[in-house]
């Protein structure tokens, strides 16, 4: 699957330094794609707020500040 511009994604925020909060996953819509279609721009979207992110990485093992396809749930 590739990615494009408004498809929902997955993105993984970095947490807390002092672990006062975890990573968790957040919705977020694809608003750029680069080439080699695993680095895009996002529109992240926080219980707080929305921000934007250029440059983030596709990253299967959900690693913090990349994104994913979201997981099927049932």
């Amino acid at each position: 699957m590739e990615p494009s511009v408004a498809r929902n994604v997955h993105y993984v925020s970095f947490g807390t330094p002092n672990g006062e909060f975890e990573p968790e996953h957040r919705a977020a819509i694809i608003t750029q794609v680069y080439d080699g279609c695993t680095e895009v721009g996002l529109c992240v979207i926080n219980p707080t707020g929305i921000f934007f992110n250029e440059g983030v990485l596709y990253d299967e093992d959900c690693r913090p500040g990349t994104w994913h396809w979201p997981e099927r749930t049932e």
